[in-house]
């Protein structure tokens, strides 16, 4: 929806800035000048022992000189808390007792259409609940059973199992007046003019319902119980209410967690995230089963300055890791980067924490390294550079590397890193 600049303008002046932001932070008491509007604190977005966050009511705005993050009341909200920008907007209209204005006829209908398909939404993942705790299900449940899932967990994140059947949501939905339309509108059925009859998309799968960033169910995930699927995990296909690119897994719970402090935990899979939670990981979220997107990352970015994305540690996960770090790359600036954590070859989290337990992932959370070291560590590990043409060929490929950072600053540091690697690098392989 697009806001009136007016209405923007009126709710910004009407709530204080650090009254915002002063929902987050300690005012430090020495150099903050309450009367006058002037707030100082250690910066939310990076980690600092002295303050260097201030904000000015009069202005409406907020800058740190330590990470150089800046802003005003929305962006503190979208790029700390993770909120969408309407969100944002609503929770500062709230904040000012401002009602939200009306919106169009033409967006109040979709708004409607939307709110539809999330009621129907809903019903499946109770049927799937339902189907998991019956006869049908005992499959399935002996399958989360022996993964280690608890009845508590299965309940927390609202499993649930599609049975071995064409039609069974189809019918139980059409019995409960969904209209056919809305049922291929959440993409439960596969449909087309190919298709003659619909019939139900998933089937004989632990069902993984995926919610939004407000928690209501969007879409599905499906893990196949037979062997010779020929898909091993299957998502809902694009609807209008969900995008596969734009979505994290367990995105809204992980939000609310890091209200608590810490950094956002990206693995890559359902069963990973689940079975972190279970072992006290409640910030982890997951892209849907492919490979991180820009639009994933930057909602990592929301949720925190420095996401650790967390990898297997075979060349699988590695070639995972390479591809996330050069995805980072052009947009990474001071209070934004990544760090990675690579977990021991052969473990994905879910093994560790059910082998080891859950200080063997604390550990290798721990051990996590800076984009900067990854990138360094593709470009020379394993690498012979005994020539003069072979060590101008790797600062050749340097250069180009850190060319693709787009702030200015950064690239500058990150230039003078790599030199300074290469240097001491060439000198340590001249000494063996």
């Amino acid at each position: 929806m697009r806001f009136p600049p007016a209405f923007l303008d009126e709710i910004r002046d009407r709530v204080p800035i650090s009254s915002v932001i002063g929902q987050r932070v300690a005012w430090d008491r020495k150099k903050t000048n309450a009367p006058r509007g002037d707030y100082w604190a250690c910066c939310p977005f990076h980690g600092e022992k002295s303050p260097s966050f201030h904000c000015e009511d009069k202005k409406g705005r907020y800058h740190c000189f330590g990470c150089s993050v800046s802003g005003d009341h929305f962006k503190f909200l979208t790029e700390l808390d993770g909120m969408s920008f309407p969100e944002a907007v609503e929770k500062i209209a709230d904040m000012a007792g401002v009602p939200m204005p009306v919106r169009d006829a033409q967006e109040e209908r979709r708004e409607k259409e939307r709110a539809s398909l999330t009621d129907v939404m809903e019903m499946a993942t109770a049927f799937f609940q339902e189907r998991l705790q019956g006869p049908e299900g005992a499959k399935a449940r002996a399958y989360l059973r022996d993964r280690g899932l608890t009845p508590a967990t299965q309940q927390s994140f609202r499993l649930g199992f599609a049975p071995d059947s064409r039609n069974a949501l189809k019918e139980h939905l059409a019995a409960r007046g969904v209209p056919k339309a809305d049922i291929e509108a959440c993409g439960l059925v596969r449909h087309g003019d190919d298709i003659p009859v619909s019939y139900d998309w998933f089937r004989d799968r632990i069902m993984f319902p995926i919610p939004d960033s407000k928690g209501k169910i969007i879409a599905f995930g499906g893990r196949a119980l037979q062997p010779d699927a020929l898909a091993k995990y299957m998502n809902s296909p694009d609807t209008e209410l969900f995008h596969k690119g734009n979505v994290l897994y367990n995105f809204a719970r992980a939000r609310k967690a890091l209200a608590k402090g810490g950094t956002v935990i990206a693995v890559e899979g359902y069963m990973d995230v689940i079975a972190l939670a279970q072992a006290g990981f409640e910030n982890v979220v997951a892209p849907l089963g492919t490979a991180l997107t820009e639009n994933q990352l930057e909602l990592l970015w929301r949720m925190a300055p420095e996401p650790m994305l967390c990898f297997d540690g075979d060349k699988a996960g590695l070639k995972a890791a390479w591809r996330a770090a050069d995805m980072a790359l052009p947009s990474v600036q001071a209070g934004r980067s990544a760090r990675f954590a690579l977990l021991p070859e052969g473990k994905d989290p879910d093994d560790l924490v059910k082998a080891e337990g859950p200080d063997a992932f604390r550990s290798v959370l721990a051990e996590a390294r800076p984009l900067v070291d990854l990138l360094w560590m593709r470009e020379t590990a394993g690498g012979v550079f005994d020539t003069p043409e072979r060590r101008a060929e790797l600062e050749k490929t340097l250069r180009e590397l850190t060319s693709r950072i787009r702030d200015e600053s950064l690239r500058y540091h990150y230039q003078q890193e790599m030199r300074e690697r290469v240097l001491s690098f060439f000198g340590s392989q001249r000494g063996t």
